[in-house]
């Protein structure tokens, strides 16, 4: 059995993020290396979790030490980090 593998090269760009706004009230203006920006509030799903891992980021201050790491947003070492998919779409 004779196995080959391709390198399919296409045009298309990873989606990722460029780059980021704190808006404030636990909302991120999100903008996309496509030129898509989305305004993104983050409060219900985090007011929702019953996670205390997830809920310590409803102090604000922690909620806002955020980073852009590989294209995505990323909480103290990927703590919490969300679907790039979901960003993209606003929903959470």
């Amino acid at each position: 059995m004779k196995i080959i593998e391709e390198n399919i090269v296409t045009d298309e760009k990873q989606l990722e993020i460029i780059s980021s706004q704190y808006i404030g009230d636990y909302a991120i203006r999100i903008f996309f290396n496509d030129g898509v920006k989305r305004l993104v509030d983050f409060k219900p799903f985090l007011e929702n979790s019953v996670h205390s891992s997830t809920r310590k980021y409803l102090d604000e201050n922690k909620f806002k030490n955020y980073q852009i790491v590989d294209g995505n947003l990323n909480w103290n070492d990927y703590e919490l980090i969300f679907p790039l998919e979901d960003l993209y779409e606003g929903k959470l």
